[in-house]
């Protein structure tokens, strides 16, 4: 089914009625370990949870409820010096977003969003189409191919000249099904990101199955701190870094290093305890995140933290690795020393859920209570009230044009002048 799609479009006003060109089925959603949390009048943790919308076998939280009181279907506040348009994608997160010149490409939990903005046309491709699975965890370009990043249906790359998918799964080599981050290094290496450890596929050679090695915390001797991998990036001297459920680590010239909360990563618990919105606890819900919580000496605490868990992975011009935490906050580490940014610094949450740059060595951060422009010093916060089309903001992606695509639980915001506005 096709859903009707209203786009909310403002500039200095607003206007409702205009059709929106993107629409994608909503597919039922499958709890597993645990209910999902339905109170309209607080954030859930389920709503703001990067990971919440697709069923989970690994016992992540569970489903969204219906859409918070923050979602698109409130008129947005008037955005003076910029504009801004809505697209409703369905109940579900919208984890990742590519642009490629006209085309926009959108993840979400009920398959890939093709959209064209100068034809104003779409096309969804879904598992009738070749992928594996609908849950989308990344999408970046590899060669003349779309890369896709599924939730259990491992990694597609798609020949849009072909129109022809090929997958990748764990007979091919892959640590996991899960795929959440691909980085291509320009030696042709491929690194990607599994809920198993990550794989390294020397020169990319995908076909080649030797090739492909796997890194665990079993085979890197703990030098992998989790085999939950979230993000991938390379640092200013060609080194590799790893997010992970369990702290950030490095890989360079062979060898691993890693750093967790107790050696400075993410805020302390006393510091942001009155800070966290979530008071539901994911290790009561989910035997994974129990286990984490013992391992990382966090039993005592019954909300939403763990400054170990690193959802967002950034590395800046001057080599600096920002780290998006679950609770702890932004953490900044200089190869030295680790700083701390919270609410108490002008964040707008403490749970982190993107980082992608901005102009001028300036970051765009989202997390589960709007997105924040930093430029090292301030945090200037927009929310839906500036032109969200909700408040938990997953991904980013910069249009050619200049336009900004910031995806969110239920839809996507198309921002056009907002850039300009800090240059």
């Amino acid at each position: 089914m096709i859903v009707a799609i209203i786009a909310v479009v403002g500039i200095g006003a607003y206007k409702v009625g205009q059709r929106s060109p993107i629409a994608v089925p909503e597919p039922p959603v499958e709890a597993r370990d645990q209910p999902s949390l339905t109170s309209p009048a607080a954030p859930s943790l389920a709503a703001a949870n990067p990971h919440a919308d697709i069923a989970a076998p690994h016992g992540m939280p569970a489903p969204h409820p219906a859409a918070p009181s923050t979602a698109a279907d409130q008129p947005p506040s008037a955005a003076p010096g910029y504009r801004f348009a809505h697209f409703k994608v369905g109940n579900s997160n919208v984890k990742a977003i590519l642009t490629d010149g006209p085309i926009v490409w959108v993840g979400t939990s009920g398959g890939v969003i093709r959209y064209d903005t100068q034809k104003e046309e779409h096309r969804l491709y879904d598992v009738r189409a070749g992928l594996l699975s609908n849950g989308i965890f990344h999408l970046s370009r590899l060669g003349d191919r779309l890369a896709v990043g599924t939730y259990g249906g491992g990694l597609s790359l798609f020949d849009e000249a072909k129109d022809d998918w090929t997958n990748y799964n764990i007979q091919h080599g892959l640590g996991d099904a899960f795929i959440y981050d691909l980085l291509q290094l320009p030696n042709g290496d491929i690194w990607i990101a599994t809920w198993s450890g990550a794989n390294l596929i020397r020169g990319g050679k995908l076909d080649d199955a030797s090739a492909w090695t796997t890194f665990t915390v079993a085979s890197t001797e703990g030098g992998l701190p989790n085999d939950w991998v979230y993000g991938l990036a390379q640092g200013k001297n060609g080194e590799v870094w790893f997010a992970t459920e369990g702290g950030l680590a490095r890989y360079i010239d062979g060898q691993w290093t890693n750093w967790k909360h107790a050696d400075g990563l993410g805020a302390p618990y006393e510091l942001v305890k009155d800070q966290i919105e979530f008071q539901r606890d994911p290790a009561k819900e989910s035997s994974h995140h129990a286990r984490q919580k013992v391992e990382m000496g966090l039993q005592g605490v019954d909300v939403a933290y763990n400054p170990n868990y690193i959802v967002a992975l950034y590395v800046d011009d001057e080599g600096n690795v920002w780290c998006g935490t679950w609770g702890g906050g932004l953490a900044r580490f200089d190869g030295t020393s680790w700083k701390h940014f919270t609410m108490a610094d002008g964040l707008p949450a403490n749970h982190v859920f993107m980082i992608e740059a901005a102009e001028n060595g300036a970051m765009w951060v989202g997390t589960s209570n709007g997105m924040s422009h930093f430029d090292g010093k301030s945090f200037e916060t927009l929310t839906t009230k500036n032109g969200l089309y909700a408040n938990n903001v997953f991904s980013l992606a910069r249009g050619d044009d200049g336009s900004l695509w910031v995806g969110s639980f239920g839809g996507v915001a198309r921002f056009v002048g907002l850039q300009e506005k800090y240059r």
